[in-house]
């Protein structure tokens, strides 16, 4: 009766389902091989086990959290920006070591020569470095609402980074402050001066007061610079920079939501 089985399973899988005494169970018990359950087949069972659910749905984070309500912006060039500062970073560094070697390698040219082709290399290098780091400066990677209830005040934060990747966060509290810049390469700036509407909600402002509209932080959290306004009368207010603060911002306004 042992052969007689042993023939049957060397048979092709079609003619095994034909068979009355054969499940598939004992197809998998003799031999592994010949029968496989794909990870589809497992996740779209009938079976009411838990165990049978993906994992992905078990680890995927609820569209609803608070943490996936805060991060509302993120830019999609930031990995294409990240890997050009590290190439024009580079790329100094590769120019400021070589350079001395004009001076090393024996050579017919003249010392001036070898003066004007290093200097050349290395001004080229900063040149290019110093444009990549004016163009991606303004860039946002991450951009998010303030919740007063945990962030202690309204408006919006904003994350850039600077030419060695260092961020710098900048939390503004008015947004009439947040206005469109001629500036290439950017969205948003920081005004300069304000105007409030004859009529405002929240009243005129004293004159002469001065109010922080906009600070900017690095990732541990001090302070680098502020916006400040100073209040004049009939509710104009001109605005100055403490510190170092970022004022230029550069963002897709489609993909804002």
């Amino acid at each position: 009766m042992s052969f007689i089985r042993l023939t049957i399973c060397r048979r092709s899988t079609t003619s095994l389902f034909f068979h009355p005494r054969l499940s598939l169970s004992t197809i998998c018990a003799r031999d592994p091989s010949r029968v496989s359950i794909s990870s589809s087949q497992r996740y779209f069972s009938a079976s009411p086990r838990k165990t049978q659910q993906p994992q992905d749905a078990k680890t995927a984070p609820d569209a609803t959290s608070p943490a996936s309500e805060k991060a509302v912006y993120h830019g999609p060039l930031t990995a294409t920006f990240r890997r050009l500062k590290l190439f024009s970073l580079a790329s100094l560094s590769l120019s400021s070591t070589l350079s001395p070697f004009f001076f090393i390698i024996e050579s017919n040219l003249p010392g001036f020569a070898r003066a004007a082709l290093a200097a050349t290399a290395l001004s080229t290098s900063v040149l290019t470095t110093a444009l990549v780091a004016w163009a991606t400066r303004p860039y946002v990677t991450t951009l998010r609402r303030l919740d007063p209830s945990t962030d202690g005040a309204k408006g919006l934060e904003m994350t850039t980074f600077t030419l060695t990747l260092s961020p710098r966060i900048t939390r503004v509290y008015d947004l009439e402050f947040l206005v469109e810049t001629d500036r290439p390469l950017a969205k948003w700036e920081l005004a300069r001066e304000v105007i409030l509407p004859a009529q405002s909600k929240d009243g005129q402002p004293i004159v002469g007061k001065e109010e922080t509209v906009a600070e900017t932080l690095d990732k541990h959290g001090k302070v680098l610079g502020s916006w400040v306004v100073k209040w004049k009368e009939n509710g104009e207010g001109d605005c100055r920079e403490i510190g170092k603060v970022v004022r230029h911002f550069n963002v897709h306004p489609e993909l804002l939501r």
